[in-house]
């Protein structure tokens, strides 16, 4: 796992500019401790929950599992919902790697799924759940949406499957790997790697539901909502206002993090790589032409350990009303979870969280309800809770 994020990182920087390195500020008082709901997943990379359900959590193993979680008790059910173990390649950072339930699912019993093949390329398909047993997927009804070729390295894959208030389906796409973006991936328009891309889930090509996306009347692919993104390994929409925050995954100096408010929540965004590295220069080293990019709202180094910005979610639930708008996020190396508060274009209210912090976070999950949950590399699942 360690060099599952580590590999994220790997390659030669240099860079010069602005950083936001605003002062951490702790907590008045501990508002909120993680609540074991779970330790015997492997490997959990995500969870969540399908709309209105308030009994389970389905969890994605990277090997190729979901598994349903009970979430009153943390039990596991013994059967997967979803194997696909043996049909898929796991090398490195490939494996099953994101999980989005459609708006309607409780109607149409349709989810979509994240993974690589066994040549290495990147997968979107859709499922149904079985008509005969709520609890398992038809695993024959897979149908596939989009295949990315990906085949020359095995990181920067993204991995990140969500809806968002348009009801179209988004996707976030590595840049291909290889140290610095080697063919300029995240730049180009005619290719899907280094993107954020807007699907219709009915059929996987473009969502037209408010509109063309932005760059296919200038050339580029019609499935592009924005670009210039390195490894968008975890994004998520605000489900109270619609903003989209992006966490990217630096290189090996900056983390970053972007906002983009609704209503245009990220459409025709250049995010700057691999011009950019969070808020320096990456590409030319120094004096690189930012007119036209959209900068993260909030950007750190790589000092005491970290190495791989793991995003999360605004905060939407119940249990913790003084928390409702602060958006969570971790790194996997450094183990802190930190919070801002995004007004006025810029992240305020930061704040480190020490009764969170854990070893080998991977990613945020939320369920129906609005409540946070994290897991952590050696198989467990916790659940922000009140203190």
């Amino acid at each position: 796992m360690l060099a599952f994020f580590l590999s994220l990182t790997a390659g030669m920087a240099t860079g010069c500019g602005g950083t936001t390195d605003l002062p951490q500020q702790l907590p008045a008082n501990n508002t909120v401790t993680l609540q074991l709901v779970t330790d015997r997943l492997s490997f959990p990379v995500f969870m969540a929950s399908p709309p209105g359900d308030h009994t389970r959590l389905f969890v994605v193993e990277k090997e190729g599992l979901i598994r349903i979680v009970t979430a009153s008790t943390g039990a596991i059910l013994p059967t997967p919902f979803l194997d696909l173990r043996g049909q898929i390649s796991t090398s490195g950072e490939q494996g099953l790697l994101g999980l989005a339930f459609d708006p309607d699912y409780s109607a149409n019993g349709n989810l979509y799924i994240f993974y690589t093949n066994l040549s290495g390329n990147l997968v979107i398909a859709r499922l149904q759940r079985s008509a005969g047993d709520p609890d398992r997927a038809n695993q024959t009804s897979l149908t596939t949406l989009q295949a990315i070729d990906h085949s020359t390295h095995t990181n920067h894959n993204g991995g990140m499957l969500a809806f968002g208030p348009d009801r179209c389906l988004y996707a976030g796409i590595g840049d291909g790997g290889g140290g610095g973006d080697p063919d300029n991936n995240g730049q180009r328009l005619t290719i899907k790697l280094g993107k954020l891309l807007r699907l219709d889930p009915r059929t996987g090509g473009a969502c037209t539901n408010e509109g063309v996306n932005p760059f296919v009347l200038s050339g580029g692919l019609p499935e592009i909502w924005s670009f210039g993104l390195r490894n968008p390994w975890r994004f998520s929409f605000d489900r109270a206002t619609g903003d989209l925050y992006i966490a990217d995954v630096g290189q090996n100096r900056r983390e970053e993090i972007n906002v983009s408010p609704a209503p245009s929540a990220g459409r025709q965004a250049n995010y700057g790589w691999r011009i950019m590295e969070g808020l320096l220069c990456f590409n030319p080293a120094t004096d690189c032409d930012q007119s036209g990019l959209t900068l993260p709202v909030l950007d750190y180094p790589h000092a005491d350990g970290a190495c791989s910005v793991i995003g999360g979610y605004v905060y939407r639930g119940t249990a913790t009303p003084s928390l409702r708008g602060t958006y969570f996020y971790a790194d996997y190396c450094a183990g802190f979870v930190r919070s801002f508060r995004y007004a006025n274009g810029q992240a305020s209210n930061q704040t480190d969280w020490p009764l969170l912090h854990r070893n080998g976070i991977t990613s945020f999950g939320e369920d129906a309800q609005g409540e946070l949950y994290l897991m952590t590399q050696g198989g467990s699942l916790y659940k922000l809770v009140p203190d």
